[in-house]
């Protein structure tokens, strides 16, 4: 039998939302404890059982953890359909990581954008001699997500890729639908390539990299910017997708087999589509929403794209990399096989996702040392 809260709705959906956020605070402090639970205890915390799907074995670490989500009630990483509740989840869980403990120069900036200007954040390498420049869009499905959610992997990024890394501050739905991210994105980056030098940077070494819907948005960048009329404007040296959205419109069997439990949900997805594109006018066939389905993948930078074993994203991911290699694209596909969804923003608790962060990081290196 259920037993309702007691007083007004008003009252039991603020009294939810404070059991929402206490959760979210212990879930905060056994993220944080993870990393130092002892390897042969990981397995037994977890259950004691491996989970093996589609002839994947997920990361012990990250079973630990998702384990703990579950305890406390958390399925996903948009709580009861609120975006300012989501948005605070998400936040509270990010600043529970290891961030600045991570030594990188950081100076906030704004750039001028489309509608006004845009929040940016600078992180700059120990080298004093100029490097390549990173502008790196954050994911959380175009709604959530901010600067500050992404701050730890910015730093690993700068400090051990030894590059400058821009991260962008664009706008989000539903207060700014489609294709209002796009537009913020593609300032960014011609505002960025323009100004590599003031930066620090090598001028005309630019990259664009992102996680999740930012890998969406650095993919996107990437053909308006080959589409540019001018043909000697800006382009990007490298795109950096981590587990990328690539097609709003995909039925894929990674779909299906991690439609909930392992970080991302489908009911994750389909909220954020509506977020995102709701009253837009902006069709999921539009490139600028899903470049997969672009009339050419042709003239497009090299790539370096990662994807995760249980990420209802990955088929996408996979799928992308293929086309990009079918036009002509140079492509390293990396496929993270243990990990889930968001593992390079969960590098801090160890494991797979900290070897695996750390190996994209060191490949983004070598990448751009070559172009």
């Amino acid at each position: 039998m259920t037993r309702s809260l007691p007083g007004t709705p008003d009252l039991q959906v603020k009294a939810l939302r404070a059991s929402r956020s206490w959760a979210g605070r212990l879930q905060s402090i056994g993220m944080k404890a993870i990393p130092w639970v002892p390897t042969g205890a990981v397995r037994l915390l977890a259950g004691g059982r491996s989970v093996t799907i589609d002839g994947n074995t997920l990361d012990p670490t990250l079973q630990l953890a998702l384990s703990g989500m579950k305890a406390f009630g958390m399925n996903g990483v948009v709580q009861d359909d609120d975006v300012a509740a989501s948005r605070a989840q998400l936040r509270e869980m990010s600043l529970g990581f290891a961030g600045p403990q991570v030594h990188v120069s950081v100076s906030d900036l704004s750039i001028p954008g489309p509608a006004g200007q845009i929040a940016a954040r600078h992180y700059r390498p120990s080298t004093t001699e100029p490097a390549p420049l990173l502008v790196f869009y954050h994911g959380g499905g175009w709604t959530i997500g901010d600067l500050d959610t992404h701050d730890a992997l910015c730093r690993l990024t700068c400090r051990d890729a030894g590059v400058h890394v821009l991260s962008i501050d664009y706008r989000l739905a539903p207060e700014h639908s489609a294709p209002a991210a796009v537009d913020d994105a593609y300032a960014a980056f011609r505002w960025a390539h323009e100004h590599a030098a003031a930066l620090g940077a090598i001028p005309g070494k630019v990259a664009v990299g992102g996680d999740s819907a930012g890998g969406n948005l650095a993919a996107v960048v990437s053909q308006l910017a080959r589409d540019d009329d001018d043909p000697q404007g800006p382009r990007p040296v490298l795109q950096w997708l981590l587990y990328p959205r690539t097609d709003f419109t995909a039925k894929t069997r990674s779909l299906s087999l991690f439609a909930d439990g392992f970080v991302l949900t489908k009911a994750d997805m389909d909220w954020f589509e509506v977020q995102y594109l709701g009253g837009s006018g902006v069709e999921p066939t539009d490139p600028r929403i899903s470049p997969l389905l672009a009339d050419t993948l042709a003239g497009l930078p090299p790539t370096l794209i990662a994807t995760a074993g249980f990420d209802p994203l990955r088929d996408e991911g996979d799928q992308y990399a293929a086309a990009l290699r079918v036009a002509g694209t140079p492509v390293d596909l990396r496929s993270e096989r243990s990990l889930t969804h968001g593992f390079a923003r969960l590098f801090p608790l160890g494991g797979g996702s900290a070897v695996a962060t750390t190996e994209l990081i060191s490949a983004l290196r070598a990448h751009l040392s070559r172009v």
